[in-house]
Formats: C-alpha cells, sequence, structure tokens
C-alpha cells in the first residue's frame, strides 16, 4: 500500500490522519494542547507543544496501521494560519511563545500605522486589512519585545514562520525555510499580486527579510524529514493554510464556487480565478491555492461566532446537553416570534470588522424560551453568511452563479443548513467525506507525489451526501434578513 500522512495543526489540537491510495482516511490520532492567555485579549502557544503533538500523533497513526516510513509518499501539511512563530536558526528553538491568529496585542499598531495613511498601500498589496489578525504586527511586537532580538534578527540569527515553516524547519533538521503562497499570503508582508514578500512592507514593520521564508506552490518540494521523526525520510510535498486547504478539498477550482467552514468561528472562501478582486465590502483578498507557478484568488471573509453560538446554548445557558440537540430545540420554536440573536461576543467579523461591540437579543416576548434562543442562535449563522453572501457577491461583478459547499462540524446539522438554505435563498450542498481540510492538503502532497488524480481528477471524485434547497418564500426571507441587519446596526450603536 501507498499512504499519504496529512499534518493538521489546528488552534486547539494536532491530527495525524493517513490516508490511502484512494484518498480514504485508514487512521486518525488527535492530540489537544493548552492554550495561554497572559493578559486580556492575549493568545499564545508554546511552540514545543505544536512541535510534540505533530511528532506524536504522526507516529501514532503509523503505528496504529503498522505503516512504515517507505509506504508514504508524501507528507501533506495544512494549518492554523496567521499565528506566529520566531525562533532562533542556529536552535531552532522560538525565543517567545507563539502569538495565535486570535491575539488582539498589537491592536495599537494596527492603529498607529492606519493613521500614518498606511492602510489603502497594505490593501492594495497584500489584499488584506491593518488588523492584529495577521501576522506582520505579531513578529514586529516580538522583535520589539524580547530582550536582544531587534540586534539577533539584524544579525541574520533569527527566523519568522507561521506554523507550516516552523514545522517543515523542524521536521527537516533545519534543512528548510520555506512556506507556501495561502500562508505567506496571510502574513500582512507579502504582494499578492508579485508573489514576493514586499520589502516596502518589511521595512514599515522593522522585519528583515533574511527572516521570512521562502514562498512555493501549495504542491512542491518542501523537504525531507530526518530519520528520526518517523524512522525513514519522507518528503513533504504539499502546504495550504487550513482555510485554503478546505477550499481545495471541497474541490472549489472553478471561479464563482465558495466554501463556507463551520467550527467555532466560520470562514467562507469564494473563487474569483486568475485576477485579485480586491474588496470595496472589506472582505479580505487572498491566494486560494497556487499551483504550477499560478496563483488562484479568493474573497474571504471572517464570522467570530458560528457553532460557538451552540456552545453558549450549551455551556453558557445550560437549555441543551450536547451541541446536536439545538436543531431539535430549534424546530420547536414558536413561528410567531422573531427572536433574533446577533452574536457579537467577541465583536463582529466580516464585513462590519467592529471588534468593540458586543452581543445583543431582540424581539423577545413573556413566551420567549429556550426553543426560541435556540432557532435564534443557529438562524445567526445563517444571516451572518448571508453578509458575506451579499459582500462577495457585489465585489464579484455581483455575479449571481455562485456554488456554496459547506463543511466543519455545524454543517452536520440538518436543521442549520436547511435555514442557511432559506436565508441564503440558494442551494447548499454537503459533502460525504467531512475531512475536507485534511484531505486537501493530503491531495495536493499525493498529487506532487504522482499517486492522486489531477485536478480534474479529484474534482470528479467528490460526493454529495444532501443537497439543501430553500424552502421559505422570498418575501419572508428578505423581511427576516431586514430584522437582522436592524438589530446588528443596534449592536453596533451601543
Amino acid at each position: 500500500m501507498t499512504y499519504i500522512l496529512a499534518i493538521d495543526q489546528g488552534t486547539t489540537s494536532t491530527r495525524a490522519i493517513l490516508f490511502d491510495a484512494d484518498m480514504k482516511v485508514a487512521a486518525v490520532a488527535q492530540e489537544e494542547f493548552p492554550q495561554h492567555y497572559p493578559q486580556a485579549g492575549w493568545v499564545e502557544h508554546d511552540p514545543e507543544d505544536l512541535w510534540s503533538t505533530t511528532v506524536s500523533t504522526c507516529r501514532k497513526v503509523l503505528a496504529d496501521k503498522g505503516v512504515t516510513a517507505s509506504e508514504i509518499a508524501g507528507i501533506g501539511i495544512t494549518n492554523q494560519r496567521e499565528t506566529t512563530v520566531v525562533w532562533e536558526k542556529s536552535t531552532g528553538k522560538a525565543i517567545h511563545n507563539a502569538i495565535v491568529w486570535q491575539d488582539r496585542r498589537t491592536a495599537q499598531i494596527c492603529e498607529s500605522l492606519r493613521d500614518e495613511g498606511q492602510e489603502e498601500m497594505v490593501r492594495e498589496t497584500t489584499g488584506l486589512l491593518l488588523d492584529p489578525y495577521f501576522s506582520g504586527t505579531k513578529v514586529k511586537w516580538i522583535l520589539e519585545s524580547v530582550e536582544g532580538a531587534r540586534g539577533q534578527a539584524q544579525a541574520g540569527e533569527l527566523l519568522f514562520g507561521t506554523v507550516d515553516s516552523f514545522l517543515i524547519w523542524r521536521l527537516t533538521g533545519g534543512a528548510a525555510h520555506v512556506t507556501d503562497a495561502t500562508n505567506a499570503a496571510r502574513t500582512l508582508m507579502y504582494d499578492i499580486r508579485a508573489g514576493e514578500w514586499s520589502a516596502e512592507i518589511c521595512e514599515m514593520l522593522g522585519v528583515p527579510q533574511s527572516m521570512l521564508p521562502e514562498v512555493r506552490d501549495c504542491a512542491a518540494d518542501f523537504g525531507v524529514t530526518t530519520d528520526e521523526v518517523l524512522g525513514g525520510a519522507v518528503p513533504i510535498l504539499g502546504v495550504a493554510g487550513d482555510q485554503q486547504a478546505a477550499t481545495v478539498g471541497q474541490t472549489c477550482f472553478q471561479p464563482g464556487m465558495m466554501k463556507s467552514t463551520y467550527g467555532t468561528g466560520c470562514f467562507a472562501l469564494l473563487n474569483t480565478g486568475a485576477t485579485p478582486v480586491l474588496s470595496k465590502n472589506r472582505m479580505l483578498t487572498t491566494v486560494a491555492y497556487q499551483l504550477d507557478g499560478v496563483p488562484t484568488y479568493a474573497l474571504e471573509g471572517s464570522i467570530f461566532i458560528a457553532g460557538a453560538a451552540v456552545q453558549w446554548l450549551r455551556d453558557g445557558l445550560g437549555i441543551i446537553g450536547k451541541a446536536s440537540e439545538s436543531g431539535v430545540l430549534a424546530d420547536k420554536a414558536d413561528p410567531a416570534q422573531d427572536v433574533i440573536l446577533v452574536p457579537a461576543f467577541t465583536g463582529l467579523g466580516a464585513p462590519y470588522w467592529e471588534p468593540e461591540c458586543r452581543g445583543g437579543m431582540f424581539g423577545l416576548t413573556r413566551n420567549s424560551g429556550p426553543a426560541e434562543f435556540a432557532r435564534a442562535a443557529l438562524q445567526s449563522v445563517a444571516y451572518q453568511t448571508r453578509d458575506l453572501w451579499e459582500a462577495m457577491r457585489a465585489d464579484w461583478d455581483g455575479d449571481s452563479h455562485v456554488t456554496l459547499r459547506v463543511d466543519g462540524g455545524m454543517s452536520a446539522s440538518d436543521w442549520a443548513m436547511q435555514s442557511l438554505a432559506d436565508i441564503l435563498g440558494a442551494e447548499v450542498d454537503r459533502p460525504v467525506m467531512q475531512e475536507t481540510t485534511a484531505l486537501g492538503a493530503a491531495w495536493l502532497a499525493g498529487m506532487k507525489a504522482g499517486v492522486y488524480p489531477d485536478q480534474a481528477g479529484f474534482a470528479a471524485t467528490w460526493a454529495l451526501d444532501r443537497e439543501f434547497k430553500p424552502m421559505l418564500e422570498e418575501a419572508r426571507r428578505d423581511a427576516a434578513y431586514a430584522r437582522w441587519k436592524r438589530a446588528v446596526q443596534a449592536v453596533i450603536g451601543v
């Protein structure tokens, strides 16, 4: 047998997934690791936790299946994006904890750069907004806050990378300092049109270009593991940030195809083809994937609270015992009540980008209870997705021919996905294969290794589990969405 090993290094856990020659899951291992919150709004990981869980889960899936390194044709890596690691070239040791994508400590740096009039240049170059979300200001903070770091960086002694780069450096024993175009595009330092690091932005942030990894295609030679890791040398052949890997795994290869991943939050990417589309509606412009030196671009929107709204029902309110009960409870809601939840528990993401506003519940009556709360929580995800849907379609020449494919834990809820179709007024397609993120990374590596099919062949393997068709008449749908928009403006105004 020939296998592909996918490493899925996420925000709260690391998984290793072994795929067989038919792209079927053969084995899975997963380990959680601690989150560190040194101050309010700060989120960190110990880079050694990222490394140790990667090695242990990879070794476990091989042991579980009795597979040796010689039977693995390649490794594909997908990772939490924007999370920032700076380490010593000589030792491979990080000089500070990894600063996680959720971290907000560089808000003042971003504000200062906006006050200097830099945001439009940054947006034109990178497709991104000046926000603490991205890696560039995190690197600046580390270099300014760790004693001696600035001097080490200028002497060429430090390296920066997103998690993929850090893992590859360790996996190859320091032989490769590389990343792929999708991860580079999330750093705030990468010119997505020129396909190279921006000297102007690096200078603005005070980041020496000697720290930066070499940028390669998503399917490329990223180096070979040392024998110590898996008992033999294995080539690393595929890399993509988690949301881009899910886009690949959903085979969204044609312009107009859109995937939406529902986890704690929601990330939606719309394939816009060979041309980057700068958003007029505060979406992000990014690289969806890059193959054979040719980038394919996407518009991206981020929702902070999706599945987390269901967690709130369970853990905060205690009205359900497990997430799967939310749809059953929502189905019992009084249809005459129009209760709306705006789940701005940590602010609002795209297209509002209002980090300071907080949530609100609207339309409550004496009869409002657990069922109405459950329905409002699930519908809030549909309304937020429509916000992204409307903004993306407006940016993309107003084209109405958009195919939406969904994945992530919340997509398993038939009630939530039917609600999504009703609020969008469009079909929602859920695939049979739910491991789309890991599958995307595996396909990139397997295709490069010559054991998996090309794009067209891979796209032909995508299989539909269920298509959800809109059942709500247009007038009711539009009235409900108008109520949502008023509620959003109310929480922003508080």
